[in-house]
């Protein structure tokens, strides 16, 4: 464990200095607790400190302005204080409403440190970094969510301050033998119970013959000295701060955690990582809803996130328990109920530009006791599963620089690999993978080289300072060959090239990567020197298949530029490529030699040229599938062009760096289609022309019941027969789709569960 002692001279200080709180304490209980209460907790003829106006207590001149002048309107009076005294009220009155870490607390840390993980038995049911038990709230971000005086309530008089989640029963079960642990929520059809052991129980009632409830806290009051409560205190403030190394020993594993072979190897009716299966592709063996019932498929249960954002994220489900995201925000539910057992969030971050800024975040990795997350300034977090308490926070890339991050991790053996956001801003991509266990940083991939490497070859001019290349897709993961594919995303200035000729690798690629070091096995150019914004981060999506009479291990992409792409995965080689969408003309097709045949005019001009598709794709990062049953690949495709125009516009810190634009061509309806292609010819086996006007991001779903689930632009949820493409089930949803579907399974029973608008949506059959 990192002694605190060297941490504590580097924390910044704060108005008041540590003895100005206790004398304000002093003076508080003898002028002002005979209204307030003794510590300002509420009395008799006031309530306590903050509460019903902690909005004129947000600032120092605020309490100040409080006391010297009174609140008329509730009768409180104005006073009349010495300087001095008035300085230790003021300190005082801020412990009351501003969080823990912000108050100037005294009390010596380290020595807390050690009572809390000594003699004081806090870690017995506390967690604090990982380190720990799970039986009690998180204490990890204690100092930045509660005041001194709720922390001071909850040792002292723990009843006060019982916490939503920690309620203890004993459940008794109609089938006999008794369960005891803690009431994370409950329904009157429901009931989510952690054991003392760890354990998770998604209870219905029907499985609970009675509950006995504690009538008291689980937590005993504390009985420490002055001087350890202090002591305890102040490390409870500056936890924050604290960030544990790989040295520190952590809390042992919980029972029921997930295990690598369960993410590599999913179980049926499980969706353990964001594709549901590390190669990616969005294809389940589940076969309850089939294309004789699906026309009785109804909505089962529903769960809003709030927050006002339209959510991306596709939910992850192992263990009959889903996990779902908006933006630095993490949830656990009740798979069958939509119940929620814990919740994790910090604000949204403050001054981001680009995609970082919009609250993307599209889902989460598992792996142990561990929930990976993603956060909009390009953190990458690991929270318990069983609680939602942090246990680890490391900075990907600096967010200062114009780096995000949006989409979910991937879990690879015993690491953490994840993307950044901030591909057209201007930034260096990178992609960063961290040890699972203790955030150790272990290798990063840059997909733009550095002057001097050879790849800076093609790069001519000076744009590859700011090339771009993000890494802001999830990529793919071939267990059988231990290989890592992960897409890159376009270069910069988007659409004028004059500064960076050449191919301008590694962009608009997919690279495949040893997973172990983060070093190149090989790359696939999709778009060489992309003037378009097409991104290379459709999924690349790995399948085994007999193609054209043999067996082969194929990497398939339907990518952004409209062209569908088949290359060998073992070693990155160029199969074949066909167009999907009839309004191409930037190429006529792709050679022998996987480069594009150029059409007549590809270029942006100054004065604008019409080219197609569009900048938005032909397709983009909404999922795609594929059916071993049919032998069919599918993927929603968008029929647009723009009219791309170039200027000579530079980069500019927080601006993005486009280099021209790309607008609507006038008269124009853009039309969205879910097409089936067969690999072995490459050509459309059929098609399902939407309604509306090609605004639906969401991405499709194949299932073993002969279905396919997307999210139809006329705002509905929909289900096509696979094999023929027929429309066999719509549900109006008058959604704005930016999610793509998945399936699991949860008690017997099998689930569709989409993201709609700010809300998760589970679909099943009735009862």
């Amino acid at each position: 464990m990192r002694s605190l002692s060297l941490l504590l001279l580097v924390i910044p200080a704060f108005a008041s200095a540590p003895g100005d709180v206790e004398a304000g304490r002093g003076r508080f209980n003898i002028r002002c607790a005979g209204c307030h209460g003794q510590d300002g907790l509420g009395g008799e003829r006031a309530p306590a400190i903050g509460h019903g106006f902690r909005s004129r207590m947000e600032t120092e001149s605020a309490i100040r302005d409080l006391i010297v002048h009174g609140i008329p309107d509730v009768g409180m009076p104005a006073f009349t204080v010495p300087p001095e005294e008035l300085n230790h009220l003021v300190a005082f009155l801020q412990s009351r409403v501003l969080p823990l870490m912000k108050t100037a607390v005294a009390g010596d840390a380290s020595a807390g440190q050690a009572l809390f993980f000594g003699k004081g038995k806090c870690a017995e049911c506390h967690m604090a970094w990982g380190r720990g038990r799970a039986n009690g709230p998180d204490l990890t971000e204690a100092a930045k969510k509660l005041t001194l005086a709720e922390v001071e309530t909850s040792l002292r008089n723990p009843d006060t301050r019982r916490v939503a989640g920690y309620a203890v029963a004993t459940v008794v079960l109609n089938k006999g033998g008794q369960l005891r642990g803690f009431i994370r929520n409950e329904s009157g059809a429901d009931m989510q119970l952690q054991g003392l052991d760890g354990r998770l129980h998604l209870l219905s009632t029907s499985q609970i013959s009675s509950v006995q409830r504690d009538a008291h806290s689980a937590m005993p009051p504390w009985t420490g000295s002055e001087v350890e409560t202090r002591n305890l205190i102040a490390f409870l403030s500056h936890m924050p701060e604290w960030k544990p190394g790989p040295d520190v020993a952590l809390g042992a594993p919980l029972p029921g955690g997930v295990a690598w072979e369960s993410v590599a190897h999913p179980k049926s009716g499980e969706w353990p990582s964001y594709h549901g299966k590390l190669g990616g592709n969005r294809y389940s063996d589940l076969a309850q809803i089939t294309t004789a019932n699906v026309k009785n498929l109804a909505p089962q249960w529903m769960f809003s996130l709030g927050g006002g954002h339209t959510l991306e994220v596709t939910p992850v489900v192992a263990d009959g328990v889903m996990y779902v995201t908006q933006v630095n925000s993490a949830y656990a539910l009740d798979a069958s109920t939509g119940r929620q057992i814990w919740e994790y969030n910090r604000p949204a971050s403050k001054g981001l530009v680009g995609d970082a800024s919009g609250g993307i975040n599209r889902g989460v990795a598992l792996l142990g006791d561990r929930v990976f997350l993603v956060t909009d300034n390009a953190h990458l977090l690991a929270l318990h599963r069983l609680t939602g308490g942090l246990l680890w926070d490391v900075e990907m890339a600096d967010s200062t620089k114009h780096y995000g991050s949006t989409s979910a991790p991937l879990v690879v053996g015993d690491l953490v690999v994840a993307g950044v956001s901030g591909g057209d801003e201007g930034i260096r991509g990178q992609l960063n993978a961290f040890r699972a266990e203790t955030g150790e940083h272990i290798w990063r991939f840059w997909p733009i080289p550095a002057p001097g490497d050879p790849e800076a070859s093609t790069w001519v001019g000076r744009a590859l300072e700011h090339g771009c290349g993000a890494t802001w897709l999830t990529g793919t993961y071939d267990t059988e060959t231990d290989t890592l594919m992960w897409p890159i995303g376009n270069p910069c200035p988007d659409f004028n090239g004059d500064e960076r000729k050449g191919d301008n690798l590694y962009t608009d690629s997919v690279v495949a990567l040893d997973p172990k070091t983060g070093k190149r096995k090989w790359h696939y150019q999709f778009t060489p020197h992309d003037l378009h914004d097409w991104d290379a981060t459709e999924t690349p999506m790995l399948v085994d298949m007999e193609y054209h009479g043999a067996p082969r291990k194929l990497l398939l992409q339907g990518n952004r530029n409209g062209f569908f792409y088949i290359l060998d995965r073992a070693e990155g080689k160029f199969l074949a490529a066909s167009p999907f969408v009839k309004k191409l003309t930037w190429a006529t097709s792709i050679g022998p030699d996987g480069r594009p045949v150029l059409g007549a005019g590809w270029l942006p001009s100054v004065e604008g040229t019409e080219i197609c598709p569009s900048m938005d794709g032909a397709s983009n990062w909404m999922s795609t599938a594929y059916h071993p049953g049919t032998g069919l690949f599918y993927l929603l495709a968008l029929e647009k062009c723009n009219v791309f125009s170039k200027n000579s516009e530079w980069w500019k810190q927080g601006e993005s760096f486009y280099g021209g634009s790309a607008r609507p061509v006038a008269s124009e309806m853009p039309r969205k289609y879910l097409r089936a292609i067969d690999p072995q010819t490459g050509k459309i086996a059929w098609e399902h022309e939407q309604v509306g006007s090609g605004e639906a991001w969401g991405g499709v779903l194949a299932t073993a019941g002969g279905l396919v689930f997307f999210g139809n632009d006329d705002g509905s949820f929909s289900a096509l027969d696979a094999k023929a493409g027929q429309l066999l089930w719509h549900f109006p949803l008058s959604a704005k789709w930016h999610a793509s579907p998945m399936t699991y399974q949860a008690k017997g029973k099998q689930y569709i569960a989409v993201a709609v608008n700010g809300n998760i949506l589970s679909f099943g059959l009735p009862d």
